[in-house]
């Protein structure tokens, strides 16, 4: 591709000449620095705000921004060139430009998009030139497989959601924790009308189906992934069998199966297993599911949409994901919402809009029978939320 329209399309998307726009800063642990021979990558749904982190890098790490070049592989005219040469061809057309330059950044956005990028990218960093590289991806998968062993050792993994209620008080300032619920933390549509907003969420969503679900798994239509994780949506905080998701959308169990595992990848849902020592008596049981975003599941379901006890438990389970403890429920003489694992620490946590309830007692109290050495329980109201911090407990 050619050299000089290579950079006309960096210079759109770079800012090398006008400054950063102000934005919300991200909550997330980066590197203290980066290095020209270990790839920062940014991971999470799309449309959650990666490409905007992208830019606050630049201040984060205090870098020249003319001597930061950015691209997005989604752009319509890098369609034709999305193989491993327009890396080199972009790589080599910048430095050119600053051949005086010891050090320059890559921000690479949507880069599974580029065919070959894996190895591309491995022998850029065994061969360290001053190049310095930060790629982002809509899929947890963008580090699975070959791609993982091409850069054991080799990168640093960075996940990011949508705002957390923090974050969503600097775009709303004053919001309360059920505005918080209510609309989700999608950046975009907080900037617009509730009737617009919705309307967006609901195209981030089939956005999220048909470009990071339906074109992976080759499905001919996305409509019955769209209707697996309405399904889920729908259910969010109750177990769930494949039977039950099969026999409400019509598609084969496995079928059903694959698609929620295609669309947690994509960072649309997640799942959350039962607690048990044994992997057997863990598969005994059904899953749980969350979505990624408590807004977009109000926007999309069919029912069941405004329940605001069901988007708390939906937000906490968000929270305690963040963290990066393994998070699982337990069921004995009565459900424990979620247990967070971290090393050797189980801690029991229980979620409602409403005081603690007998139920909630009973089944700590079966809980502890079984695991008689788990931490404190937490219990999350909306009042504990407004300042609950898991982070302070299990860090990343």
């Amino acid at each position: 591709m050619d050299s000089n329209l290579l950079i006309d399309i960096a210079r759109s998307w770079s800012n090398w000449d006008s400054g950063v726009s102000a934005s919300v800063s991200r909550r997330v642990t980066l590197p203290d620095t980066l290095r020209d021979s270990l790839v920062l990558v940014i991971q999470g749904a799309r449309r959650c705000g990666k490409s905007t982190l992208l830019r606050q890098l630049i201040g984060r790490y205090q870098l020249e921004p003319s001597h930061c070049a950015f691209v997005n592989f989604e752009d319509p005219r890098l369609s034709n060139s999305l193989d491993w040469p327009v890396l080199e061809g972009l790589v080599e057309a910048f430095r050119a430009r600053h051949p005086r330059v010891a050090e320059l950044t890559f921000f690479l956005d949507e880069i599974q998009n580029v065919r070959g990028w894996e190895r591309w990218l491995r022998s850029q960093l065994d061969r360290p030139r001053g190049n310095r590289f930060v790629i982002t991806g809509s899929n947890a998968s963008l580090l699975a497989g070959e791609l993982g062993t091409a850069l054991t050792g080799r990168h640093v993994s960075v996940e990011l959601f949508p705002f957390d209620i923090e974050e969503f008080r600097i775009a709303r300032p004053g919001a309360s924790v059920a505005d918080f619920l209510t609309a989700g933390g999608f950046p975009e549509p907080l900037t617009l009308t509730e009737r617009d907003a919705d309307h967006l969420r609901r195209q981030h969503f089939i956005d999220i189906v048909e470009r990071d679900v339906r074109e992976r798994l080759s499905a001919r239509s996305s409509q019955p992934i769209r209707q697996v994780v309405q399904v889920a949506y729908e259910a969010a905080g109750s177990e769930l069998s494949l039977r039950r998701v099969a026999a409400a959308t019509g598609v084969a169990i496995e079928t059903a199966g694959s698609y929620l595992a295609a669309c947690e990848s994509a960072y649309l849902l997640f799942s959350v297993p039962f607690f048990a020592y044994s992997e057997r008596k863990r598969a005994g049981y059904h899953r749980k599911y969350y979505p990624v975003d408590t807004g977009m599941r109000r926007a999309v379901v069919t029912s069941g949409g405004l329940d605001l006890g069901k988007s708390l438990e939906c937000a906490v389970f968000l929270a305690l994901r963040r963290t990066g403890g393994e998070v699982y429920y337990w069921r004995g003489d009565g459900e424990v919402d979620f247990v967070v694992q971290s090393g050797r620490r189980l801690t029991p946590v229980q979620v409602s809009v409403s005081p603690m309830q007998p139920r909630h007692e009973k089944a700590l109290r079966s809980f502890y029978e079984s695991f008689p050495h788990a931490e404190e329980a937490i219990f999350v109201d909306p009042v504990a939320f407004e300042t609950w911090q898991p982070a302070d407990r299990w860090p990343t």
